[in-house]
C-alpha cells in the first residue's frame, strides 16, 4: 500500500505552498514510470489468464484477475519485481477459483476427491474427478510445476514436494470448513476455528510462493530457516483472516452461517456481535505486535545484508497491510466496490498529470 500512499502525498504536495517543485516532478515521474511497468505486468498476466481459459470453463467462479494482481502489487510494487508479481497473480487466481469450488459448487464427495488428488500431486489421480475439476487440477498442476522448473533451473533444487504439500494443506483447511457448512456444525471454541481459519485464508500459500518467486540470494539454507518458522506465516495470516471476517461476517451471520471468527467468539463467550467485533479488533492489534516482534528477531538473526530476506519480510508485513486495505469497507476482493475500483485506477491505470 506504499505506492498508493505515495500517490496520496504527491497529490497533497501539488496543492501545498512551499513544495520543492523539482522533487515533486521527480516523484511524479518515478510514480508514472513504475505504473507503466505495472501496466505491462497486468497485460502479461491477462494474456496468460485468457489463454488458460479457466474462467470460461468454470463459469461459476469469480473472475478476479485484476483484484489478484492488485494483491501482488501491494506486496511488491517496485519495477524490478515484475516476474514476482506475474507469478503471484497466477497463484492468487487459482486460490480464488478453487475457493469458489469448495464454497459454492463442489459436492462433498467431489471436494474430497479433489483434495486427495492435489495431495497426491499425481496426474493419474484425476481420472475419478468430474470434468471441471480435471480442468482445474491440470491448470494448477502445470502452472505450479512450471514455477518449480524455473526455480530448479535457477537454484538447483526441486521444490515440487514443498509446493504440493502447501496446496494440499490449504485444501484440507478448505475441506474442513466445507464439512462444517455441510453438516451445519459450528466449531465449539474460537481457538478451534482460528487454528483452521488462518490456514484456509491462503496467507501461507501466498508467502511461501513469495519466498520462491523472489529473485536474489535465496540459498537452500536461508529458505529452510524462513520456512521452518511457522510464526512468520501465521501472524500475517491471522491478521488477514480476522480482517476478512470483520468485513464479511455480518452477511454470513444473517444467512445463519457460523464458521467465522465473530460468530464463533459470540457462541464461545456468550457476548453480542458488537462485543465480539471489539475483541477481534484487539486480537488484530495483538497479532501486529507479535508479527513485528517475530520479524524483528528474524531480521536480527539472519538478515545481515541479505536483500532477499529483507524483501520477504517486507512482503509479510505488506500482506497484513493489504488485508486492512482490501477489507476496510467491505469485501473488495469478492465484491469490488467503488472505493476499491478507485484504488485500482489510481495505482495501475491513471498516471499523475499536472
Amino acid at each position: 500500500m506504499l505506492m498508493l500512499e505515495a500517490r496520496w502525498y504527491i497529490e497533497l504536495c501539488k496543492k501545498k505552498e512551499g513544495t520543492n517543485l523539482t522533487l515533486l516532478e521527480l516523484a511524479k515521474l518515478e510514480f508514472n514510470m513504475a505504473q507503466s511497468v505495472l501496466q505491462q505486468d497486468l497485460k502479461n498476466t491477462s494474456w496468460w489468464w485468457n489463454n488458460l481459459g479457466l474462467a470460461k470453463e468454470l463459469s461459476f467462479s469469480r473472475d478476479r484477475l485484476v483484484e489478484c494482481f492488485f494483491w501482488s502489487v501491494s506486496l511488491m510494487f517496485e519495477p524490478q519485481f515484475s516476474s514476482y508479481r506475474r507469478g503471484l497473480t497466477k497463484v492468487s487466481s487459482f486460490i480464488t477459483t478453487i475457493d469458489d469450488i469448495y464454497d459454492i459448487y463442489g459436492t462433498m464427495n467431489e471436494l474430497e476427491l479433489f483434495t486427495d488428488a492435489v495431495e497426491r500431486w499425481d496426474i493419474n489421480s484425476i481420472q475419478s474427478l468430474p470434468n471441471y475439476m480435471k480442468i482445474c487440477f491440470l491448470a494448477l498442476y502445470n502452472t505450479i510445476n512450471e514455477m518449480a522448473y524455473e526455480f530448479l533451473r535457477k537454484h538447483g533444487y526441486n521444490i515440487i514436494p514443498n509446493l504440493a504439500k502447501l496446496w494440499a494443506d490449504m485444501l484440507k483447511a478448505f475441506l474442513k470448513e466445507a464439512r462444517w457448512s455441510h453438516n451445519e456444525y459450528a466449531p465449539p471454541t474460537f481457538s478451534e476455528y482460528l487454528d483452521n481459519a488462518w490456514r484456509s485464508v491462503s496467507g501461507a500459500v501466498i508467502l511461501v510462493h513469495t519466498c520462491y518467486l523472489l529473485d536474489g540470494d535465496s540459498t537452500k539454507k536461508t529458505l529452510l530457516q524462513l520456512m521452518s518458522n511457522d510464526r512468520i506465516l501465521q501472524w500475517p495470516s491471522i491478521i488477514f483472516r480476522l480482517c476478512n471476517d470483520l468485513a464479511t461476517s455480518s452477511e454470513e451471520i444473517a444467512r445463519g452461517e457460523t464458521t467465522n471468527s465473530i460468530s464463533c467468539y459470540m457462541n464461545d463467550n456468550g457476548v453480542s456481535e458488537e462485543q465480539a467485533r471489539q475483541h477481534i479488533e484487539c486480537l488484530i492489534d495483538e497479532a501486529w505486535k507479535k508479527m513485528n516482534q517475530e520479524l524483528f528477531l528474524i531480521a536480527k538473526d539472519i538478515v545481515g545484508s541479505n536483500a532477499f530476506v529483507k524483501s520477504f519480510l517486507r512482503s509479510a508485513i505488506n500482506l497484513a497491510r493489504m488485508a486492512h486495505c482490501i477489507y476496510q469497507s467491505g469485501d473488495s476482493h469478492g465484491t469490488p466496490n467503488l472505493e476499491s475500483k478507485k484504488q485500482v485506477l489510481a495505482l495501475i491505470v491513471e498516471p499523475i498529470i499536472g
